[in-house]
């Protein structure tokens, strides 16, 4: 570790300093043109802002990080795989038309059907730019199963970006929530690809991101100047391409977002057994019955981080299958038992959980 510290220190610094910069420089800028543009979100619905606040808080995000990955195609880190480029201009062109549909969505409000075809849209351009999942561990005999059928490879991986996508739209919910958890999962595979799988050129992109979601924090932290908006799609997007492309194992990646994708499932099978789209927005979501229960934005920030830090160093600490296993039947257990108490809390306190009227996209 310190040999590569010593020798690529000055690139890390260059790739977070750049993104980081950026996005602290756009983020104000973002602010004035969503209230130019009247991209705002007005007070009411699930966020408890009091008055209109822009939506183009993710513009900073994706344009800074874009402008970083590029830096860094500049440095002299070298690639160690002659598809690197081919895996970028396809994270890059997927995340752009991503985060293009996200702002559309919030001026228009299109209906689920038009937010569901543009995921899919991005994930096949990741896709045709061989961002897939090519095989899987497991964590019981150490083998690992490659030789899928081509469409099962294409169908997982569809998958696997739509759920980080909505994972993180619906994370979207608290001022800083989907920011700094994005951050901790953007820093957790910065280091997994660049010290345990010695992928320097890989690493710099989840770190660029790292930086570009650090700049932006400040200004989403509540009380928030900004909303993240359409960059949540993005910013979903961009982790889920990055846990593919930076190598990091399924476990590592559910291990730090394991909260938030078990909080995606719990709505979505409620949502179904009440009759309901079960990507419709309402109060269910875990942090907003906290939040309903009396506990303080920050409060519940804090414990998503914590939360996702803990068991993201879990995964990084441990090179054992078994044990990575072991944490997460630990944390499906934790998660599970506060979803049985915040809802007991719930239905002792005459709790309601009002449908709201958001799209996928607009579910903040």
């Amino acid at each position: 570790m310190t040999d590569i510290v010593s020798e690529h220190g000055p690139t890390f610094l260059l790739v977070f300093g750049v993104a980081f910069g950026l996005s602290s420089l756009l983020t104000p800028l973002a602010i004035r043109l969503g209230h130019r543009l009247n991209i705002l979100a007005k007070p009411g619905g699930r966020r408890l802002h009091q008055r209109p606040t822009s939506k183009l808080g993710g513009l900073a995000i994706a344009v800074a990080f874009v402008v970083a990955a590029i830096v860094a195609q500049f440095t002299e880190v070298k690639t160690t795989d002659s598809n690197e480029i081919i895996r970028l201009t396809g994270l890059l062109v997927g995340g752009v038309f991503i985060y293009i549909m996200g702002v559309l969505d919030d001026k228009y409000d299109f209906s689920p059907i038009v937010n569901y075809l543009a995921q899919l849209t991005a994930a096949a351009i990741a896709v045709a730019f061989l961002i897939f999942i090519e095989s899987f561990n497991n964590p019981f005999s150490g083998n690992t199963q490659s030789d899928w059928p081509y469409w099962v490879t294409v169908t997982i991986t569809l998958f696997w970006l739509g759920l980080m996508m909505n994972t993180v739209n619906f994370l979207d919910g608290l001022d800083g929530l989907a920011a700094g958890v994005g951050a901790i999962a953007s820093f957790i595979i910065f280091l997994h690809a660049t010290f345990e799988l010695n992928q320097i050129s890989v690493g710099l992109l989840p770190l660029a991101l790292f930086g570009a979601t650090l700049g932006f924090l400040p200004y989403n932290f509540h009380p928030a100047k900004v909303f993240m908006g359409g960059g949540a799609t993005f910013l979903g997007f961009t982790l889920g391409c990055l846990a593919i492309i930076g190598g990091a194992k399924m476990a590592t990646i559910l291990l730090v977002m394991g909260l938030p994708l078990m909080d995606l499932a719990w709505q979505a099978i409620r949502r179904i057994m009440e009759g309901r789209n079960p990507m419709m927005g309402d109060r269910g979501h875990l942090h907003l019955r906290l939040v309903d229960l009396g506990y303080s934005q920050r409060t519940i920030v804090l414990g998503y981080y914590t939360f996702s830090a803990v068991f993201g160093g879990v995964a990084l600490l441990t090179t054992s299958r078994l044990y990575k296993l072991m944490g997460l039947v630990v944390m499906v257990v934790m998660v599970l038992g506060t979803f049985a108490i915040v809802s007991w809390r719930g239905r002792s306190r005459g709790v309601t959980i009002a449908p709201q009227s958001e799209t996928t996209s607009s579910s903040k």
